[in-house]
């Protein structure tokens, strides 16, 4: 059963566990290494599997078709197959894949403006479990 969207804020009465299941399904995707850093790096054109790769260092083949495989079971990413010999494929984002770019802008501009702030906290909570390690017994 998929939720009703009453507006901006959430879920209809009553259908707070269906709409937790799809946002974590959602987030789930998005929220993985790969699969931001792919749609980063499908922004603007298509790209072959390992065109990919080779911009996504550190992905092995196989997580980086999983990923790819994911993107594109979500509608996030489209995949063209040439009958060439071997067979040459291209990855590109979706219109639905496209929109993401928005959000992720975001994301990324909201991380580059407090970065300072946030190594700053982990530096006071390094500070802070140490001091505890070396006053505990």
């Amino acid at each position: 059963m998929a939720a009703s969207h009453t507006g901006d804020t959430g879920p209809a009465a009553g259908e707070d566990a269906a709409y937790c299941q799809q946002m974590r399904l959602l987030l789930d995707r998005v929220g993985e290494k790969w699969s931001l850093l792919a749609v980063i790096a499908l922004r603007g054109q298509a790209r072959r599997f390992n065109q990919l790769r080779r911009e996504l260092s550190g992905v092995s083949p196989r997580m980086l078709a999983r990923t790819l495989r994911g993107l594109e079971r979500d509608g996030l990413v489209s995949r063209r197959v040439y009958p060439t010999v071997p067979p040459q494929v291209d990855y590109a984002l979706t219109a639905l894949g496209q929109s993401l770019l928005q959000p992720v802008d975001a994301l990324l501009q909201w991380a580059w403006a407090h970065q300072p702030q946030m190594d700053q906290a982990r530096a006071e909570f390094d500070d802070r479990q140490r001091d505890a390690e070396e006053a505990s017994p």
